[in-house]
């Protein structure tokens, strides 16, 4: 199986794509395919990385990916329950050239522009997750009226953006294989000291070549990214394991003092761990 672009296994024909996904651990490879990614989290957590951002899902998330946007999920690996995920694929054109420029489906225009940078339903999830749980025993006419009404639940809903940079150009395989090397070493080794030399061995590049080259594909350093994947760490365990400290978090995480870590998390999440923490006590 290429790395990049992933293709969406579909029988010829076939406009719209519905899958369920249920391993100990998502495909955890970073990867981008065509159509657009409408996905419900019926089980599971970890990070996800969308164009150039750190996120984290759960149970119960709604997740929509656009087309050809590089992503990965990386499945927290401590629970001994499955993942599961119900998805549906579709490109723009799925359903012929002009089938959503019609005046009866204009209102879900803005939908399309706002996948381009993918969009996590912040509130407002209940309908479209009763709507997901019905898929599986819809034929296919009816599924295709399930995604015009999970758009449009969608469309009514909170949104929060997933990235704020997706690199304009699909990636070649080899640049895929690099770039895919280079996250899975951050994301496996974030809580390690991690220097240019060892990342630039990574992606086969020097160390100058690499900075350009991660820089242009991500908008930001590869340190950037590192300390937002480290920061992210820093989340789940504020709320999953109130018995550390924010200093053991902090140590856990990668960072070698308190200060640095509580200034580049209020930096990233606007607000200090203690704070953050506190949310989920209430």
């Amino acid at each position: 199986m290429k790395v990049l672009p992933f293709k969406i296994p579909k029988p010829a024909q076939e406009a719209l794509v519905y899958q369920e996904d249920r391993e100990v651990v998502f495909y955890d490879q970073l990867h981008q395919h065509e159509e657009i990614q409408i996905s419900f989290i019926l089980q599971g957590s970890g990070t996800l990385i969308v164009g150039d951002s750190i996120n984290s899902y759960q149970t119960n998330d709604i997740l929509v990916i656009g087309g050809n946007v590089p992503h990965v999920f990386k499945s927290d690996l401590e629970s001994t329950n499955p993942s599961v995920m119900y998805t549906l694929f579709f490109t723009e054109n799925s359903f012929g050239e002009d089938f959503f420029s019609i005046p009866d489906l204009k209102g879900l225009k803005p939908f399309f522009r706002n996948a381009e940078f993918g969009m996590k339903i912040s509130k407002g999830n209940k309908a479209i997750i009763e709507s997901f749980k019905e898929l599986q025993h819809r034929n296919k006419i009816e599924r295709i009226a399930t995604l015009l009404k999970v758009m449009n639940e969608i469309m009514a809903a909170e949104q929060i953006p997933l990235s704020s940079f997706v690199y304009g150009k699909k990636y070649s395989d080899d640049e895929g294989k690099r770039m895919r090397a280079v996250f899975e070493h951050a994301m496996k080794c974030y809580n390690q000291q991690i220097s240019l030399d060892d990342i630039a061995e990574k992606a086969n590049m020097t160390k100058n070549a690499f900075c350009r080259y991660f820089k242009k594909r991500t908008n930001k350093t590869f340190f950037q990214f590192l300390i937002e994947i480290r920061i992210e760490n820093a989340c789940k365990l504020l709320y999953k394991n109130p018995e550390l400290s924010i200093a053991e978090i902090a140590e856990i995480c990668g960072f070698q003092n308190i200060t640095n870590f509580n200034r580049k998390f209020k930096q990233l999440k606007a607000m200090t761990p203690s704070t953050y923490r506190s949310q989920y006590k209430d």
